[in-house]
């Protein structure tokens, strides 16, 4: 009986967990339909934060590889004064960079609903 209901806690601690970063990343981060992704990015410092071998395969016309594995080494080369346009393969990632990049300063954070799966705008690969 107490294996079930430690079972039970840890489901709960999960739970509320997923619940609280969902609401922190709603918080930091808009998100974007691609016609809206579209209408804004070229005047914005566009980061994919997926890794290199996923962004050599395509990404998006104009954008910069920030995986989200080095962000706290490369985070200077994101200006916090300009608006950040962030894309990762389905959406995750680009919420984890929102927040990282909000407790450094930026503001106008957005990323691509979806993700790159759903994009169907112009690609370039390697």
């Amino acid at each position: 009986m107490t294996s079930l209901y430690l079972i039970a806690a840890i489901l709960f601690a999960l739970i509320v967990y997923m619940l609280v970063t969902v609401l922190r990343t709603r918080g930091a981060v808009s998100t974007l339909t691609q016609e809206e992704f579209i209408a804004g990015y070229r005047k914005a410092q566009l980061i994919d934060v997926r890794e290199p071998k996923d962004f050599d395969a395509g990404h998006i016309l104009g954008a910069r590889n920030i995986p989200l594995t080095q962000f706290r080494q490369r985070s200077k080369e994101i200006r916090p004064d300009k608006p950040v346009y962030l894309y990762d393969q389905n959406g995750s990632r680009s919420g984890r960079a929102a927040l990282f990049l909000k407790k450094h300063g930026c503001t106008e954070l957005y990323m691509l609903k979806g993700g790159f799966r759903q994009w169907t705008g112009k690609v370039k690969s390697k």
